[in-house]
Parts: C-alpha cells; structure tokens; sequence
C-alpha cells in the first residue's frame, strides 16, 4: 500500500530532574520535546514514529518536509529496505549523519508500526523474538554539573527505585565516587559526551581504573576518533559508544579499531530498526555487547524496546531519569521498577491518547499528503 501523508508534531512536556535545568545546544532545557512523525497509507493504516531532534527539532523538520517527505510520498510503504536505500541515498551528499538520517529513521519507525498492524503482529515478533513481559532498565541521570550531593541524592533515589544500574553524566572521578557510597550495590556508567581529547581521556581512564565502573561512555573528542577511542582500552574499564555513529559502516569501525565493548546504537538516529538490526547482527559477529541509545519518551523508546525484546541477549534500556507531566504514549514510557513493559499489540502495540496528544502538542501538525 502507498504512503499517502507524512505529518510532523512537536510534544512539549515540563520535566523535572532531580535538580536545577541545564542547557543543550545553547539553550535551557526545561521541556521534554519529542518530534512525532505520523504516516498514513492509502488503506487508512496509521503508522508512528519519532526522528530525534531536541534543540535541533527546526531543522529536523524542515528537512522532512522540504526534501524527505516528497521522496516517501507515492512510495510502497511495506518497502522499507527499498525507502532506505531511496532515501538515505539520495540524501547522501547532505550528510550521512545528520538530521535527513534522523528523518527517515523516523519515517521508517512508523512504517514498521504499519506493517505490525498490517500483520497483526507486535514489532518483535516480526523481528523473530518471543518478547518477555518486561525488560530491565537504567536509570540514566541528567547531568549535575558536578553537585556531589546531587549525584548521590539521585543516585541513592534511583537504586530505591529498583535500578540496578545507573548512568551519571558527569565528567569527574568525584562523582564516580560519590555515586558508588551512595548505592553501593548498583553498577554505575559513567557518560561524559566525547569531553576530552585522547590525551586527557587517557589520563582520565588512569584515575578511573580504580573504580569499578561498569562501562564508561564516549569519553573521546571527536567521537569518530576510533583509535584514540581504542587507546584507552589499556585501563581495563570497559568502553561504550555509537550514539553519534553513522549506520553500521561507521559501527565496522568502531569494532575494526577494538575500541568498544559495549555498542549504543540509537533508532532514531542511525536510520531506524532495520539498520538498527543491521549494527546489531555485526555486533554479534564480532562478540561485541549491544545496549540501545534510547533517551526518549516517544515511539523512538518504544521502538527500541520491540528490538530489545526480539534479541536472545536482551539488552538494558535506556531510561532518562526525570518525571514529566503526563504523556500521550503513557504508560508504556514509564518504569515504575527499574523494568519497562514490552507491548503485546500488533505494530509498536501503543497508540497515543487523542486529547493527551492536543494537550502537549506545542503548534500546529504539518501534513504533507498526495
């Protein structure tokens, strides 16, 4: 069936964090703002997806209608490898990494939901798995800006909460610390966003060897640095990364280089679940651990809960720690337990509520149809 209409909102929801707001890309951070991607099909089937945006959802958007959406439009939606290739190659001289991959990704999200419904199949089943109830997750923390009290005040609150692993975003030994005496029977991962050349990362990893941490995560600038990445691996903690990785040619490196233990691909960035599957079949191969990229609370969340759920290994997810107002995919992006809920419904199983969705909606959808 065709692709008749591609539709953009933008879910803005208040959140609080344990602490004061930071700023992302210059600007605060005080919502949770989800870019929604809606696909109808000329059988009336409605498909949702999410492209990953943030402080960048106006440029996001912008590619999808100016020069994504007219390459789907008309196009056999049960396609999908075919759209990817349309679409990713097309687009190819604008950037293989970037905000015309996170569109299709979302794009392609939401028409593996039509093909679920289509079926009357839940996503992972689809993807070959026999889905649990539910899944383990982390707890992944915000960032402090170096409060020690804060740290371990969120930590201690998380471990309360059931999360047996948690994530700091920080970027000290101090923090490391103070989360360990805070929770002292939780795995902690430290996340400090590519912070430190591999000088710096090096001696860094020298004074966190100590530590126990259970992986510690993009601690090179630029992330693409595959070597630099790899000369830390000298210090015995184990390394994780990928959420900034082009597709699975950009992960071949990563695993060529022995830089990672632990790979972080994000559905809503390096092309959606089918290349996703791609990075993950690699990664088995090469005995390479998979943990999703999945800060979100949108489809992008869900998604990445069907493809964990179709793996024999089954992966952590990856959970934001913070508490937002009520949200139309509720409940299937909460974990009240340190474990998420695997939907049984066919597609990604979770349709989003109509006025809970014309509440947090922030401006008018724009609808690009035949």
């Amino acid at each position: 069936m065709r692709i008749t209409a591609v539709e953009t909102s933008v879910l803005s929801m208040p959140f609080t964090m344990g602490g004061p707001h930071g700023r992302f890309a210059g600007q605060l951070w005080d919502r949770m703002e989800v870019l929604l991607v809606r696909v109808e099909t000329e059988d009336g089937l409605v498909g949702w997806g999410e492209a990953f945006g943030h402080a960048a959802i106006p440029t996001t958007r912008a590619a999808l209608e100016s020069i994504v959406a007219p390459l789907v439009l008309g196009q056999d939606s049960s396609d999908i490898n075919g759209l990817s290739r349309r679409v990713l190659h097309g687009t190819h001289l604008l950037g293989r990494n970037g905000v015309f991959v996170y569109v299709f990704s979302g794009i392609e999200i939401a028409l593996w939901d039509i093909m679920g419904k289509r079926c009357g199949q839940p996503v992972w089943r689809l993807l070959g798995g026999a889905a649990p109830e539910r899944l383990p997750a982390y707890a992944s923390l915000l960032s402090y800006g170096g409060d020690l009290d804060l740290v371990a005040r969120n930590t201690a609150e998380a471990a309360a909460r059931g999360y047996r692993h948690i994530k700091l975003h920080e970027v000290t030994r101090e923090a490391v610390v103070a989360a360990r005496r805070a929770a002292p029977g939780a795995e902690i991962m430290l996340d400090v966003n590519c912070a430190w050349t591999p000088p710096v990362a090096r001696e860094m990893a020298r004074s966190l060897a100590g530590e126990g941490l259970f992986w510690l995560e993009e601690p090179v600038w630029p992330p693409e640095d595959a070597a630099g990445l790899a000369s830390l691996r000298r210090y015995g903690i184990p390394l994780s990364a990928g959420e900034n990785t082009a597709g699975l040619f950009g992960f071949k490196a990563l695993i060529d280089a022995g830089a990672i233990d632990y790979a972080q691909p994000s559905v809503t960035k390096v092309g959606g679940i089918a290349e996703m599957r791609k990075v993950i079949a690699l990664c088995e191969a090469h005995g390479v651990a998979v943990m999703p990229h999945s800060p979100y609370f949108g489809p992008g969340l869900v998604a990445t809960i069907h493809v964990a759920a179709a793996l024999v290994e089954r992966p952590m997810v990856e959970v934001l720690w913070l508490e937002m107002e009520p949200n139309p995919f509720d409940p299937w992006v909460r974990c009240p337990d340190g474990t998420v809920a695997v939907p049984r419904g066919p597609g990604l199983g979770v349709e989003p509520d109509p006025a809970m969705l014309a509440r947090v909606t922030r401006g008018a959808p724009v609808r690009i149809a035949l």
